[in-house]
């Protein structure tokens, strides 16, 4: 019988051989990447044409938004938008904290009002829950031997309708992250002896914060935006007070451009902190970081 002989497959992997026995060392040529810089290349074109556009377009005004950024009245305005936004969030969660507890329990009534509740307020626009807390004292002159018309002015109606409106959105916030804690950690807790406030405290909310956060603080960065709607019930919030000025002066862009900024500015430091809020309550699980 012919010797048998062991021949290597095409696919094999055993390196290539050159003469005299030594193993070629394979090259390795990275891959080029045209497209992803051509498309980075051209983005930045775009975005300097455009930047360029905007500083050098005299129609913005630039010095007009340098002599009115941080005037008396915008800060004034501004002040007053930054109340109203601590004001409301905080009364809002408080609220809504309270009607996610309804929610959950099992009285079927408590469980219908808190539904009924978030149902209304998550249906109507919040400009016409505005306008109708602006006119209630057209339904109801007094209240509990109060004049409603003089004891509701502009600020106090504001902080009435963005609440109620809040706290809808709130209730569904905190219900999802008291949801999002498992039965079995309740559970263990119960067998500890621990009371239900004790069990809320120490075991749920800890654990119920981690999904809380990150829309809570959309809400709150969405709350500072949305408070600029109040201006069209004279409250003189920070768009409200740049609109007065341009009345005035009928320089319109230059002062939205104010607006703008102030906005953006106070969004980026809220975003900042609730990055730092949900890395603290992320602590030990894998989306910490």
């Amino acid at each position: 019988m012919p010797p048998q002989t062991d021949l290597l497959p095409p696919s094999s992997s055993a390196p290539p051989v050159k003469n005299g026995g030594d193993s070629a060392v394979p090259r390795i040529v990275p891959v080029r990447r045209t497209g992803r810089w051509t498309a980075a290349v051209a983005v930045l074109i775009l975005l300097a044409l455009a930047l360029n556009s905007v500083i050098r377009n005299e129609a913005f005004e630039w010095d007009v938004v340098v002599s009115c950024f941080a005037t008396v009245s915008v800060l004034r305005g501004l002040w007053l938008t930054l109340w109203l936004t601590a004001v409301v969030m905080v009364l809002g969660f408080a609220l809504g904290a309270l009607l996610a507890v309804l929610r959950l329990s099992n009285n079927p009534v408590l469980q219908a009002v808190s539904w009924g509740y978030v149902w209304l307020f998550r249906s109507t626009p919040i400009l016409v829950q505005l306008l109708f807390w602006f006119n209630i004292g057209a339904l109801y002159p007094q209240i509990l031997g109060v004049n409603t018309v003089t004891l509701m002015g502009p600020v106090t109606i504001a902080v009435i309708g963005l609440t109620l409106h809040e706290a809808a959105y709130a209730a569904e916030v905190v219900r999802g992250g008291i949801l999002s804690v498992e039965r079995g950690q309740i559970e263990a807790a119960q067998s500890l002896g621990l009371g239900p406030w004790r069990r809320f405290r120490r075991i749920v909310l800890p654990q119920a914060m981690r999904s809380i956060v990150p829309p809570a603080g959309n809400m709150l960065i969405g709350t500072l935006k949305g408070t600029s709607i109040v201006s069209i019930i004279a409250v003189q919030d920070l768009l409200y007070s740049v609109q007065l000025v341009y009345h005035r002066t009928y320089q319109v862009i230059p002062l939205l451009l104010v607006a703008t900024i102030w906005y953006a500015l106070v969004t980026s430091l809220l975003s900042i902190g609730q990055r730092y809020v949900e890395r603290y309550y992320a602590r030990g699980t894998a989306g910490a970081r």
